[in-house]
This record gives structure tokens, sequence and C-alpha cells, in this order.
């Protein structure tokens, strides 16, 4: 969400409960996981954060999505690292690559982090996967979470916009628009998901098994996936981010169809500039592009274009080195604050 959706009152709540969410994962993190958690959640949230960054086209629509990632995480390194994996991603998003607004930096992380890691995995997930059945199920446990998630996600940020009074957005319109986009995103979301947990299956059906099962990874930690996601990282944060769609995203594309393209523009009022200034200052690759200066505070129409520049493969290896070390950093303070009870 952009910051233009938000009001002070909206974002400030959301931060607040955001904030709370973040402690308590932190608190169940550091007390119940293994150290061994740390690499394999460092290299998942820097994967995620560069896939996060690919657009694909929404046939017939105009429009585009990209996937969260939050229901794989939650799958591989449970609800409570995923949560703190999403949340941390956003961060660096929001203030290195300005995609998304630091006022409505608590919307996000709730509908994008929250939502799947917290209700998604463990009622819809688990709820159909329980027992570790197969690949069907987990396949279909996959893709019903990633819809739930990506459509409920879709309501709040309706909900969140409409209680902030900001826009001229009619609530069922709105609505009407961002269900069937973000179905849609979920669904290709849930396809993803499953194959790569078809994949795991095959090379370490015990990094699968044991989320639904026991809550933990279990007494090892595969470095053969580790180094696997690293290299993916690189490589599509390096070369394949040049090849994503350039249309705007779900959201985008619905507040386009409602108000026109300018429906995001940012506003005017004391808090909305001052959290603009610091983002304005703190993004060192706006719209994912080095050199870009575009307005802060905005969602993924604020994306550069980058025939022309080329810096969305620097953007995405230094946004995947960033997380990997934002959350390499994360586990270590965890295991040392544990250490120190």
């Amino acid at each position: 969400m952009a910051d233009a959706l938000v009001s002070p009152a909206v974002g400030g709540t959301t931060w607040l409960v955001a904030a709370g969410a973040i402690a308590h994962g932190a608190r169940r993190l550091g007390r119940d996981a293994d150290e061994r958690i740390v690499p394999l959640m460092g290299a998942l949230g820097a994967f995620v954060f560069t896939v996060q960054m690919i657009n694909f086209s929404i046939p017939g629509t105009g429009s585009s999505g990209h996937l969260v990632g939050g229901v794989l995480l939650a799958v591989l390194l449970g609800p409570h690292a995923a949560f703190l994996a999403i949340a941390s991603i956003l961060v660096v998003q929001a203030l290195v690559f300005a995609d998304g607004g630091l006022l409505s930096l608590g919307c996000n992380i709730l509908n994008l982090g929250f939502i799947p890691s917290y209700l998604a995995y463990p009622f819809i997930y688990k709820s159909i996967a329980c027992g570790f059945p197969g690949r069907s199920r987990i396949a279909l446990a996959a893709v019903a979470a990633a819809v739930f998630s990506l459509v409920l996600g879709a309501l709040a940020v309706v909900m969140e916009t409409t209680f902030s009074g900001l826009s001229a957005l009619p609530f069922l319109p709105f609505l009407a628009l961002m269900l069937p986009v973000h179905l849609a995103i979920g669904v290709v979301e849930g396809m993803v998901t499953a194959a790569l947990l078809s994949w795991l299956l095959q090379a370490r059906p015990d990094l699968v098994r044991s989320h639904p099962l026991h809550e933990s990874l279990g007494p090892r930690i595969a470095r053969r996936l580790v180094a696997t996601m690293l290299c993916a990282t690189f490589l599509i944060g390096g070369v394949l981010v040049r090849y994503g769609s350039e249309s705007p995203d779900g959201l985008e594309w619905s507040v386009a169809r409602l108000v026109g393209y300018n429906g995001l523009q940012g506003q005017d009022g004391r808090v909305h500039r001052a959290f603009a200034l610091v983002q304005g200052k703190s993004a060192l690759f706006p719209g994912y592009a080095a050199g870009n200066r575009q307005a802060t505070g905005q969602g993924r129409g604020g994306k550069a274009d980058t025939e022309s520049g080329g810096g969305d493969g620097a953007a995405g290896i230094v946004g995947g080195a960033i997380t990997l070390i934002a959350l390499l950093s994360v586990g270590l303070i965890l295991n040392r604050s544990r250490c120190a009870r």
C-alpha cells in the first residue's frame, strides 16, 4: 500500500499492532527455535525478496501481480520466523527502494506477513496437510492457503483504505476489482509454492514434513539448500528481474480503474510529508532503479522503466544482500538473548 491511501490514524494503529506482532514473533522464535534455523531463515528471506521483485502479467486484465512467499516461508520456517522474515523484507523494500509507504508499513506487514503466517498457515495449510499425507494434499494445502492469504489481504487493503477516508474509492466497486485480481494472483502463488514444496519433498522431505508436525526444523539444516537458495537469489535478483511485467499491480490497477492513474499521489498533510521526507533520504534505489528519484511512498506503480537503465539488477543483488544480513542479524540477536537467559 502507498501512503496516499492511509490516514495517520490507521497508519499509527497498524504500526502499533504490527509492532506487537513482531515482538510476539521474536519472543516465541527466541524461546522455541533451534539456532541452526538462522542461516536458512536468511537465505529464504533473501530469496523471497528477489522473487517479490518480479511481476507477472494477469491475462485479460492489463494488471500484474507478484509472489508474496509468506505461505512458503511458514511451511519451511514456522509461523514466527516466517512473519519476521516478511516484516524484514517489507522494511527493506520501504526504506531502501521506496516500495510501499512508511506510514502504511504497518498495514503492509499485517496484510502480507501476519495473514499468511498466523492465519493461512495454521488454519488452512495445516488443516489440509495435517499428518503429512503426500504431494497431492500438500499441493492442495499450498494453493488453498495462498488464495486465502491473498484474498484476505486484498480485503484488508480495501478496509484500511475505506477507514482512512483519504481517497475517493467507493467500497463495493473497489472490493469488486480487488478480490478477483488477487484471487488470480493467489492461484499462481499457490501453484509456485506447491511446485517448490514438491521439489523439496524429493530433495529434503524432512524440511517440509517437520513443520506441520513439530513446528521446528529438526536436528539438521540443509547446507545444500541454503547454498541453492543463495544462488537462486542472486540469479533472480541480478538477471531475471529485468524480464518482469511493467503493468500496474493488482492494487494500482484497481485504483486506476476507479479514479485514474493519479489515484496514488501523495497527500499534503504534515504527517505524510514527514514520512515521505524520511523515505526520500533513506531510499538508495527508488523504484528499484539506481538514480531514479521518483516520489516516495508509492506502491509498485512507482517502479521505474528498466529498459534504459539496467539498475534493477544492481537493486536486486543489493536488496537480497541487505535482506540476508538483516535476517541473519535478527537471528543472532535472538539467539544471544536466549543464551543470556
